[in-house]
């Protein structure tokens, strides 16, 4: 065992001695010098102290005088959205989303149009052949964008090359889980392996000021595929949603260091490639001439983009002794039966008797609580056969006590929907105020939205 060193420090300056005097060398006070048992110094110990023997980092202010990298914009409008303005350089993106639905398109369409501005881009593939990716990029159009291309897993290789002159601007790495370092074994895809070669990639962003892409591929359950610190090293994680049988494209930030995390960037699918959409509103708002039971549009909010999507519901009666089933496409099964009790406690409709169907037109995926009072009037609707206007809109919170509340940004909700040409609003009644160019009709609990649509006293 380690022998504890001595030493004796002084009472009044704080003064360190190896050994004892009668007065403080420092501050010449007597019999000042206490002894101090210290920390006891081990071999291990001594090789592992890591307070000194490194070098110094700098540490910079916040309001250093130091210009910021400027974004530079992909070209494509809803890209640009979803990331925020554009692309940070030195930053580390990954983007994940089903097979086939389009993130190799959309990189490749991205890689072009920065390419033709003059910067270097480099588009590396794991998954295909060089003449593969060609062969793509001229179905899309692309053929003669200035993108430099290659097929390769190996990490070593790709930094290798990359740093063996000016590293590019955009570095495209499809997909992160076919690379393979050499420094730790294990076959590409595994956990191991996926970890150090992203933390090497994104090592080589952060000191080449290098915007690096990286596919990622999902699980059967849409989350990325991999360790989830993965998720924690990159700076931007962005989904591509949709349904393939769809045309429609979602892209929305799960996180964003350097932009919001709700917004949305909508494309279509068409013959040459990914297609943006100024309207996505369009996308899932079906022909409204006459009205239908069942049917009410809501203005769903993603970041700062109101989207206006349409609720169908559908209730069939069963005969006495027949389980009723709840069938949900698009929203959370949890909450429609949460809406459900509410309308059966609270406003006196029964629903045990009636198979309940409830979808989003478009295949449109809503998770905001405004939509509450939008599916209660949809449900109504259905049960009662009485259909609610066709220029008539709904949003609201509802409550387990049938109280409606209020959300966030009502007034941009009601905006949208008048530029589109809807002309009344069912909402809480505290919204009164927010005009927005359509006529509200405000209620203050779901039984007064229950009896103004059945048309009870």
């Amino acid at each position: 065992m380690a022998k504890p060193k001595k030493r004796y420090v002084c009472q009044v300056c704080g003064s360190v001695q190896s050994r004892w005097q009668g007065q403080c060398p420092d501050c010449n006070e007597w019999n000042t010098l206490v002894e101090d048992a210290g920390a006891v110094v081990t071999p291990f110990s001594a090789r592992h102290n890591l307070r000194g023997g490194g070098q110094t980092v700098q540490l910079v202010g916040l309001d250093a005088d130091i210009p910021l990298p400027e974004r530079t914009s992909t070209g494509i409008r809803e890209f640009d959205r979803a990331l925020g303005g554009g692309i940070v350089p030195g930053s580390a993106t990954l983007i994940g989303g089903d097979p086939g639905i389009g993130k190799s398109t959309l990189l490749l369409q991205a890689a072009a149009r920065i390419a033709g501005r003059g910067l270097d881009v480099a588009y590396i593939s794991g998954e295909e052949a060089t003449d593969q990716v060609r062969l793509r990029a001229r179905r899309l159009g692309l053929g003669g964008a200035p993108v430099k291309l290659a097929s390769a897993t190996s990490v070593r290789d790709i930094l290798t090359t990359l740093t063996d002159g000016k590293p590019p601007s955009l570095l495209v790495i499809d997909s992160i889980q076919t690379m393979h370092s050499d420094l730790i074994e294990g076959a590409p895809g595994t956990v191991s392996q996926v970890r150090a070669s992203a933390g090497e990639l994104i090592r080589f962003a952060k000191e080449t000021g290098t915007a690096v892409v990286l596919v990622g591929h999902v699980t059967k359950d849409g989350s990325i595929a991999g360790p989830r610190v993965l998720e924690h090293m990159v700076d931007t994680v962005l989904s591509f949603e949709g349904e393939r049988s769809h045309q429609y494209r979602i892209l929305r930030a799960a996180k964003n260091r350097f932009g919001g995390t709700d917004e949305i960037g909508v494309f279509a699918m068409g013959e040459d490639g990914l297609d943006e959409v100024g309207n996505p509103s369009a996308l899932f708002l079906t022909h409204r001439g006459d009205s239908v039971s069942g049917a009410v549009v809501f203005p769903a909010l993603e970041g700062t983009r109101p989207v206006l999507v349409e609720i169908q519901a559908l209730t069939v009666r069963l005969a006495s002794g027949a389980t009723p089933r709840r069938a949900v496409v698009g929203w959370d099964s949890g909450r429609l039966a949460m809406i459900l009790a509410v309308l059966e406690a609270r406003c006196g409709l029964s629903f045990s008797t009636a198979e309940v169907y409830l979808n989003i037109a478009g295949g449109y995926k809503i998770s905001d609580p405004a939509a509450d009072l939008a599916v209660a009037a949809a449900l109504v609707s259905a049960l009662s056969e009485r259909p609610v206007a066709a220029e008539a809109v709904a949003f609201g919170e509802v409550a387990l006590s049938g109280e409606l509340r209020p959300v966030s940004h009502g007034g941009l909700r009601l905006k949208e929907a008048a530029k589109l040409g809807f002309e009344r609003a069912l909402v809480p009644s505290t919204l009164k105020e927010e005009k927005g160019g359509l006529a509200l009709t405000g209620f203050r609990t779901l039984g007064e939205m229950v009896d103004s649509l059945l048309g009870r006293g």
